[in-house]
């Protein structure tokens, strides 16, 4: 009895220990209030000491997975760093406030189409190549007479519908690797069989999303004005997600093409119902003039040329293969367990979002001083949040490799991650897809991101499904389920709606968004897990 005290105790501390740093993170962020990499930092001291002292972790194997989980967070921090430059860019060439007169003129005779067109329309465009809704749409949204209370939460919910398929389809990429990493050589699963999964979350979140919305800006008269565009909405990106996630080559551009898709629908529904699709009344005379002296096509140019590259490198399938399967530029030899760290820096949208810069110098034609203040700008914003982007998914490889011994390259401990899915499959048993999406919300509270949500916790998810003894559909769509818990914490960020707020400097009114921001995600999540509970027993 004694004997099996022991082994009872003995494993409540390594889930107390294996807990605790995700503890720690979570007391810096909300009883602290300290930022997302400051947190991080602390997270990341925390979870070595103890792979140190309580999981046999050598030093080098907790330096090497640091190391490991920095490159493998490049898909996400590198595109968050080149997106910034490149906003900083147009920003400081005026081709950002020309893109934001536009804006102001559309759908003005219509509130619920003019939601749907600017926050899921243009907002997951903005996001698929880089931009940041969050930071742009807020001081448009009070230009166009919104409160500041909706400037803020409308764009931190709008583009969580493909949150997924952001900055080209970072997240699900991240996902496909980290699987593959689980699942082994020769049983590995390709963007389109991951696709062909993730994308079925996509017409319930975005039309609950769209709902959402409206309700923050009319109550129950704005859903009952709104119905037909919201559910155009949710249908559009339903068909448009279900072909690109039908093509391997076609995955990343879904937020691209949906995108558009939803603004063109909503073009159509305008014209349909007879009312104007642009209103430059809504303009004051400095904005007309700078309209009449900057081209639309002009102001637009890093972003066409982006699109165009990236369609280039996606859609001809021989170069889609070449670049992805082919060309992936392994990192050897920094990884603990000697596998390769798969790059592939020529397909990765951060490559092509710097190239778009530059192929874009000659149409912008910035000057030496525009171009100085947008490196300056680009110096002072990015350095945070790339770090943000990036510290987690260390966190994430420190916890996957602890208790492994790189001389018998092999385990001699029980890793974090195993000590987590163990307990989770005793507990939850084949309730745990009810729960798995609270986690990923979870995990996009304290991380901030869905990608780094994926980073940290997608391995701890696949191995309690395989606990489980799930199948590998059954695997994906648990770990989809993740996903979106995680996209859907966006509208609860500390750090996006301070960001929201701090571009109408308005710091501080985000405390009033997020009540009504929890009360969202809770609603949303819990509906995304039945949905998944559904989806198990489907398929």
């Amino acid at each position: 009895m004694t004997e099996g005290w022991l082994v009872m105790s003995v494993s409540v501390g390594s889930l107390v220990l294996s807990v605790l740093p995700i503890a720690v993170i979570l007391g810096m962020l909300i009883i602290l209030k300290k930022s997302a990499d400051v947190s991080g930092i602390v997270g990341w001291i925390t979870i070595s000491a103890i792979a140190f002292l309580f999981f046999k972790t050598s030093v080098p194997v907790i330096l090497l997975s640091t190391v490991s989980g920095l490159i493998k967070s490049f898909a996400v921090s590198l595109i968050v760093g080149t997106s910034l430059l490149q906003m900083a860019y147009m920003e400081k060439t005026g081709a950002l406030k020309r893109i934001i007169i536009f804006i102001k003129t559309l759908a003005c005779d219509n509130k619920a189409v003019q939601i749907m067109l600017i926050n899921i329309g243009f907002g997951t465009l903005m996001v698929a190549v880089g931009a940041t809704p969050v930071s742009l749409l807020p001081p448009i949204l009070v230009a166009m007479g919104y409160s500041t209370y909706v400037a803020i939460a409308l764009p931190a919910i709008g583009y969580d519908s493909l949150c997924t398929y952001a900055l080209l389809g970072a997240p699900i990429v991240v996902f496909v690797d980290i699987a593959n990493g689980f699942l082994g050589k020769g049983n590995e699963i390709t963007l389109a069989q991951a696709g062909s999964i993730f994308y079925m979350f996509l017409p319930v979140v975005a039309t609950l999303i769209g709902f959402s919305m409206l309700w923050i800006v009319g109550r129950w008269e704005g859903i009952r004005n709104g119905l037909a565009p919201c559910l155009i909405t949710g249908t559009v990106i339903a068909v448009v997600a279900y072909f690109t996630n039908r093509i391997e080559n076609l995955v990343v551009l879904t937020g691209v093409l949906c995108g558009i898709a939803v603004i063109a629908s909503m073009v159509v529904y305008l014209l349909a119902t007879g009312k104007k699709v642009i209103d430059k009344s809504q303009l004051t005379q400095e904005e007309l003039a700078y309209e009449k002296g900057f081209p639309l096509w002009k102001a637009l140019t890093p972003w066409i040329i982006l699109i165009i590259l990236i369609l280039a490198l996606n859609i001809p399938k021989p170069v889609f293969n070449y670049l992805y399967r082919t060309l992936t530029l392994p990192i050897y030899g920094l990884s603990p367990d000697g596998k390769p760290i798969f790059t592939r820096a020529l397909w990765n949208a951060y490559t092509w979002i710097f190239v778009s810069i530059i192929l874009s110098i000659p149409f912008l034609r910035p000057t030496a001083s525009q171009l100085k203040e947008t490196v300056s700008a680009w110096l002072k914003r990015a350095p945070r949040p790339v770090f943000s982007a990036a510290i987690f998914f260390a966190i994430g490889e420190v916890m996957n490799m602890s208790g492994w011994d790189m001389a018998l390259n092999k385990p001699v401990t029980d890793s974090m991650v195993k000590v987590l899915a163990d307990f989770s499959a005793q507990v939850f048993h084949n309730a745990y897809g009810a729960v798995v999406g609270f986690i990923g919300l979870f995990g996009g509270f304290i991380t901030g991101s869905e990608a780094s949500t994926i980073g940290m916790f997608a391995k701890y998810t696949m191995m309690t499904a395989t606990n489980l003894h799930m199948d590998l559909t059954d695997l994906i769509i648990i770990t989809a389920t993740l996903a979106f818990g995680g996209g859907l914490a966006s509208v609860i960020s500390p750090a996006k709606l301070q960001n929201a707020a701090a571009s109408i400097d308005k710091l501080g009114e985000e405390n009033k968004v997020i009540g009504t921001a929890f009360v969202f995600s809770i609603i949303l999540t819990a509906i995304t897990s039945l949905f998944a509970l559904g989806l198990l027993f489907w398929l």
